[in-house]
Order: C-alpha cells, then structure tokens, then sequence
C-alpha cells in the first residue's frame, strides 16, 4: 500500500511539473530565453516603441523616424571583442550586398549601443572606422536616456549582464524591423548572407 501511495504521489508531481513546465515554456517550445524571444517575435511581431537616439554624428533621432524602410538591427558595446566584432564584419559584407537598397534608403544598418555611458558619438564613429565603413547605410547609435535603453532592450528582448571585468555578456543576431516598424525576424551571427534573399526575395529570381 505504501508502495502505491508514493508511486501515486510520483504521478501527480511529473504531472503537476509537466503542466508547469509547459506553461513557463510555451508549450515546451521555449527552454531558453533566447528562443522564447525568437518564439515571440514569430508570433506577435513586436512593434518598435519610439525611442530617443543619438548617432555617431551627434543627431537625435527617433525609433520611429526610420519607418518605411527594412532595419537590420544589432546591439553592440564598443569595447567588445567578441560578438561585437563578427555582427560589424557582418555589416561590412551587407553593405557590398545591399549596396544600391543602402544607396536607395530602402534598407538601413543600425548599430545601437547598450553602454551609452561609454559610447559617446564619438566611441561609435571610432567603431565604424575600425570596420572600413564606407559612410552609406550605417548608422551607430546610443539610447538618449536610460528610460530610452530600458525601452529599447525591452522591444528587443536584448538581455545584458555585466561580466564583472568591464564587459558584458549578450544575446547576439541580426534583428530585421519590416518598414512597418516590426521585429519578423532574428537571424544568427554568421546568417547575414541570407539577408538581401529574405528583404528582396524576387531579385533572386
């Protein structure tokens, strides 16, 4: 008797956790934050929140300024040697890739900075540099103010945890904001070559 007793308590333990589990998973497709975050945006499309930014030339812009053309999107700290230096190898190769879409404003690189403090206008001018940027279709930037960057990460589900030695460990990829101003894709580091196929797909053609 006492045998089935904990076999039955057994059962209703794995049960009750399965049914958490799948709940604090979306139904056990999310197991990390990172693909929750990917799950989210394929399902909801989030929409860009107006955000205050100045850019390496020293101009505020807003977020919602640069609707009407595809953003790709990612999220650096200029003293990074890791992530941050393959994500801007990458725009580099975009901006051969895309150039007449860059020329043409249809596309816009955006590098935004989640260490604003240290990233001034001119700590991102020097990050452009260090790549060769050809000065077309790619703009750094650092959120105006802390609500700015709180707002920013939250839209972009970008979490940032400080490594104890003056860096920081992130959530890397390339974000794709449609000219509608909605996150509908993040791609890998390293993915960027699919890019141009997934803005233009009938140029392939």
């Amino acid at each position: 008797m006492r045998i089935l007793r904990t076999l039955l308590a057994s059962v209703v333990l794995l049960a009750v956790g399965g049914v958490a589990l799948g709940v604090l998973t979306d139904g056990y497709a999310a197991f990390t934050s990172e693909s929750a975050r990917r799950l989210r945006v394929r399902t909801q499309l989030p929409q860009m929140p107006a955000v205050a930014l100045e850019t390496q030339a020293g101009e505020r812009i807003d977020l919602t300024d640069l609707r009407g053309r595809w953003l790709v999107v990612d999220f650096i700290y200029t003293r990074c040697q890791s992530y941050c230096l393959a994500l801007g190898a990458e725009f580099v190769q975009l901006q051969e890739q895309l150039a007449a879409s860059l020329a043409s404003g249809q596309v816009l690189l955006l590098s935004v900075s989640f260490d604003p403090q240290h990233d001034t206008p001119q700590q991102l001018t020097r990050y452009l540099h260090r790549f060769g940027d050809r000065h077309q279709g790619w703009m750094a930037a650092r959120p105006a103010s802390v609500d700015d960057l709180q707002r920013i990460k939250q839209a972009f589900g970008i979490i940032v945890i400080s490594d104890g030695l003056g860096g920081y460990e992130h959530n890397a990829g390339l974000q794709i904001v449609d000219p509608q101003g909605r996150l509908v894709r993040i791609l890998d580091p390293g993915e960027g070559g699919r890019i141009p196929g997934l803005l233009f797909p009938d140029a392939r053609k």
